[in-house]
């Protein structure tokens, strides 16, 4: 590796590991734990590549990047931060960082980085947008969030169609949310549809004159009927054609069956987000997260002792970001005293364990027993003939309406307390309740 390379960091433990790390490499090493000598430096042209932190004791490390594109046109800095949040990512690479890496960071892999950046000298594009002040609730330092923040920091501003995928209550509609809300097109419509969304023929024009070049995000469109399926083709070709088509983004889960023409029209760039189980690493980070989101919902302030921590590590987590926050909503709640301690952690995993699939009716059946007795019932009655077309979509919305009524009677029409127990976000209950015409009564549930 041959170069200069200027390091700013106010850790002095991490200067000292890069400088000898780089040296050992064959380059000259200048560090600093001012932003103000790092300026010094490259206004008298030093260095080939730079290091930087974001957070120092005179400055910001981002801020900086204008000024060092202005003074030193090509010069490639690479961002390290501990501020482990998707906007971190978004935010380096708007303002033109030549890379960017989460802390704690792999030194080979930082290594390899600063040697490509030594190799290239990049042509400045134009600035960005500036993207909103605000952090947006998608955090993680483990590797496969890095990754993900990576992309998405690729992806924020192209017109290509979306494609988000991952296990039911990873974040998929929360990720969709902040594609719209950092692009461009953050001021326009962001609307979220759904196969009622889709009834009718008309509905794809409907819908991308509503957009007004903003953003459409298809949800779940895995389960999408044929019909609302050939409607979802219809409005992808159409904003493909240019204009001020909106933007076209589509989650889904694994399974389902999905049309191969409307697939490839979608994918146009494609994403996987992470099950909670792949995200060890970022336990500590999400729980602290979702107790303080309790806290200022009106819970005691609570936090982790070690021994719980592990506990949450160790669950498999099949309800993902969902079933966590679920959880440390209803520990911050129950929780005795302030530092919640494994014996509560565990007990709250283990009822969780009981899943109402599992629970036997009074006959002694289980509930998929009964749903699978019931079914045969009802294709044996329409005898050699096969039951209507669109039978999965009914069967489900036959399932849906008694399970939210039955849900909503029990939290007293409560709605948000309707959603915590049922998993799934408010917003989605409330358009459930409109679709599915159910009648909420709100009344003081007697415990």
């Amino acid at each position: 590796m041959d170069g200069t390379v200027l390091i700013a960091d106010d850790d002095r433990t991490i200067r000292t590991v890069l400088s000898q790390a780089l040296t050992r490499a064959g380059c000259k090493v200048h560090a600093t734990s001012s932003l103000t000598t790092l300026m010094r430096w490259i206004g008298e042209g030093m260095g080939d590549a730079v290091i930087s932190d974001v957070v120092m004791p005179d400055g910001n490390g981002l801020e900086m990047l204008p000024r060092i594109a202005e003074t030193r046109p090509g010069l490639p800095v690479i961002i390290i931060s501990a501020q482990n949040t998707v906007m971190t990512a978004i935010r380096a690479a708007e303002a033109e960082a030549w890379d960017y890496l989460p802390k704690p960071f792999d030194l080979p892999d930082l290594m390899s980085r600063t040697a490509r950046a030594l190799e290239t000298r990049r042509t400045p594009r134009a600035p960005a947008a500036e993207a909103p002040p605000e952090e947006l609730p998608i955090v993680g330092q483990s590797a496969p969030m890095q990754a993900l923040f990576r992309v998405l920091a690729r992806v924020i501003d192209s017109d290509l169609s979306l494609w988000i995928a991952g296990e039911q209550g990873t974040g998929k509609s929360l990720t969709a949310r902040v594609v719209h809300d950092v692009s461009r097109r953050r001021g326009r419509p962001f609307l979220a549809a759904g196969p009622a969304d889709l009834a009718d023929d008309a509905a794809p024009a409907r819908l991308l004159a509503e957009a007004k070049g903003g953003t459409i995000v298809l949800e779940g469109v895995q389960d999408f009927s044929d019909a609302a399926q050939l409607r979802a083709l219809s409005l992808v070709d159409a904003a493909a054609r240019g204009g001020d088509a909106p933007r076209v983004i589509a989650t889904a889960q694994t399974g389902g069956n999905l049309r191969g023409d409307l697939y490839y029209r979608l994918a146009g760039a494609a994403i996987d987000i992470p099950p909670l189980r792949a995200r060890k690493g970022d336990m500590s980070l999400l729980a602290t997260h979702f107790l303080y989101l309790a806290e200022e919902a009106g819970a005691p302030a609570r936090r982790l002792a070690p021994e719980a921590l592990e506990a949450l590590e160790a669950h498999d987590w099949p309800g993902n970001l969902r079933e966590l926050e679920n959880a440390m909503r209803r520990l911050a709640l129950s929780a005795r005293v302030p530092v919640i301690a494994r014996s509560e952690v565990d007990a709250l995993l283990a009822s969780h364990a009981a899943s109402p699939a599992a629970a036997p009716a009074p006959g002694g059946e289980t509930l998929p027993d009964a749903i699978a007795e019931h079914l045969q019932r009802y294709f044996d009655l329409h005898g050699q003939d096969l039951p209507p077309a669109g039978l999965y979509a009914r069967v489900l919305r036959e399932m849906e309406a008694p399970l939210l009524r039955i849900a909503l009677d029990a939290v007293g029409g409560n709605q948000a307390k309707c959603a915590d127990l049922l998993g799934i976000n408010r917003n989605t209950l409330r358009k459930k309740i409109t679709d599915l015409d159910i009648e909420v009564t709100r009344r003081r549930k007697l415990m």
